[in-house]
């Protein structure tokens, strides 16, 4: 078992503020590891995929009493009939124990839980494996890049297009399916083919539609289900009301670079391909450490665009450029940006920015780093 502290700080932090830590991430992305590597000895684990876990907790307050371990791990709590109610008893009766629930998507997708237990619960979105925690997994960026950042096909001795196909066949029956009612496989995988195609890029729902022969409300329905259970992130565009700035048009990007490279084909990986997949780690990276900050990205009408943007502070804006290569930086972008918004810190973000340094372009200064100086 590979640890992951990064993960258990945010879960106890979450515990710090509330009684219930909701676990949430793409499936086969480490969540029931992660869990289990808390403790064996502090924590009852209860595997809701099991019908006997919905006899272990027909009535919660006896089953609460009979906890013997300061940490209760409900893996997969949707599959439980009424799993809103289990969780509201547990935190109110019983505010010394705490509780992690796991499940892929955020709390309100599924239609058991009309209570969202809001003040009992904070959020921890586990992402794929992350630009720091390489070393403890003991791979290379450029595997992390190819294979993507699901443990077990991250671990794997080669790239197995098996484990993408079922994992897609698996995230439609058990997560899709059954949260939205969704029943055409094909289509709903031809769009998430279509998002990971075009991942990184600017998605035109009208477009997308005709091209995959779907109604517009069709494709907007897929792409919230993807955002909820965190199979895509769409990344909206900052604007201060500027006419020459672009103000509706998202982008959209795959959750894992494996599942991106798959999808196009990359294989092996060519030197062109390591900028746009070293573009979805930093995004998975800020996602990870800024998860109350929404990540925005700059457009003009002249195409002129800043690959992300964070207001971590009223009139002030930081901005990251991700650059496989720190020599292919072109900076007018960045001046075009500081002409609209001159305050906040401007991060140029690459593998090679170790040890970080600041360079000077024209009147802006650039710091040249690593994904890990971001939040130092």
């Amino acid at each position: 078992m590979v640890r992951r502290p990064f993960w258990h700080q945010q879960i106890e932090q979450a515990w710090r503020d509330t009684p219930i830590a909701w676990l949430c991430g793409v499936r086969r992305c480490g969540k029931t590891t992660l869990a289990e590597g808390l403790g064996p000895t502090r924590i009852l684990y209860v595997n809701c995929d099991l019908p006997t876990a919905e006899d272990m907790v027909r009535d919660p307050q006896v089953f609460f009493r009979s906890v013997n371990r300061p940490i209760v791990v409900f893996d997969e709590i949707h599959q439980l009939r009424d799993p809103a109610r289990v969780l509201k008893i547990g935190a109110d009766a019983f505010p010394k124990l705490k509780i992690l629930a796991t499940g892929s998507s955020t709390l309100a997708a599924s239609r058991k839980f009309r209570d969202t237990l809001t003040g009992r619960k904070r959020t921890v979105h586990l992402l794929p494996v992350l630009w720091g925690e390489l070393p403890a997994f003991g791979v290379t960026l450029n595997d992390r890049l190819f294979r993507g950042g699901l443990p077990p096909a991250l671990l794997a001795e080669a790239k197995a297009a098996a484990f993408y196909r079922e994992w897609t066949d698996s995230f439609f029956a058990r997560d899709i399916q059954r949260l939205f009612g969704f029943r055409d496989i094909n289509r709903f995988n031809s769009l998430f083919e279509y998002v990971l195609r075009q991942s990184g890029g600017q998605l035109e729902i009208t477009t997308a539609g005709r091209a995959l022969g779907i109604t517009r409300p069709t494709v907007e329905s897929h792409i919230r289900a993807l955002e909820i259970t965190h199979a895509a992130s769409v990344i909206r565009p900052f604007h201060g009301g500027g006419q020459n700035e672009l103000a509706r048009q998202a982008k959209v990007y795959g959750f894992d670079t494996g599942m991106v490279s798959f999808a196009r084909g990359w294989d092996p990986l060519r030197p062109d391909d390591f900028g746009v997949l070293w573009e979805h780690l930093v995004l998975e990276h800020l996602q990870a450490h800024f998860p109350d900050t929404p990540v925005r990205y700059w457009r003009d009408k002249a195409r002129r665009e800043i690959d992300f943007v964070l207001a971590h502070r009223r009139d002030s804006v930081d901005v990251v450029e991700c650059k496989w290569d720190p020599t292919a930086f072109d900076s007018s972008a960045l001046r075009v940006f500081r002409g609209y918004y001159p305050k906040g810190r401007n991060y140029l973000v690459t593998p090679s920015g170790d040890p970080a340094y600041t360079k000077r372009f024209g009147t802006l200064d650039v710091r040249v780093c690593t994904p890990t100086e971001l939040h130092a």
